[in-house]
C-alpha cells in the first residue's frame, strides 16, 4: 500500500500570527510646543541621532550702517538653544522622513485649498 503525502501533517512548530493593535496619542495636548528653526544630525554604525534647536538672530541695532556691522561683527557666535535629541534607527529616520513629507504635503493642500476659498 502506498503512503498518501498529500495527507501528511506540518511538524513545523506553531508561529504565532502578527497581531497589529491600534496605537493612541495620550498626553500630546499636554507638551509645550518649542518652536524649531535648527536641525542637525549625526551619524554612527545603525543609528542616527538628530538635534532640534531653536535659533535666535542677536539683536542689532546700530544707529547707522557702520554701527550695525560693527555690532555684527563683535558678535563671536550665535547660539542654538536644544530642545530635543533624537536617537533613531535607520528604519524610524525613514518613517519619520514619511512622517514629515506627508506633514508637508497635507499642509501645502490646506494652503491650496485656503487660497481657493479667498479668491
Amino acid at each position: 500500500m502506498a503512503a498518501d503525502h498529500r495527507r501528511r501533517k506540518s511538524t513545523m512548530p506553531d508561529v504565532p500570527k502578527l497581531i497589529q493593535l491600534p496605537t493612541v496619542w495620550v498626553g500630546t495636548d499636554d507638551l509645550p510646543v518649542h518652536f524649531a528653526n535648527a536641525f542637525i544630525g549625526v551619524v554612527a554604525p545603525g543609528e542616527i541621532f538628530l538635534n532640534i534647536g531653536a535659533l535666535v538672530p542677536p539683536a542689532i541695532m546700530g544707529a547707522t550702517e557702520q554701527d550695525r556691522e560693527a555690532q555684527v561683527r563683535s558678535v563671536a557666535y550665535v547660539p542654538v538653544k536644544p530642545i530635543a535629541r533624537l536617537g533613531l534607527t535607520p528604519e524610524r529616520l525613514d518613517e519619520l522622513i514619511t512622517a514629515l513629507q506627508q506633514t508637508r504635503e497635507n499642509y501645502q493642500a490646506l494652503t491650496k485649498m485656503m487660497e481657493n476659498q479667498e479668491g
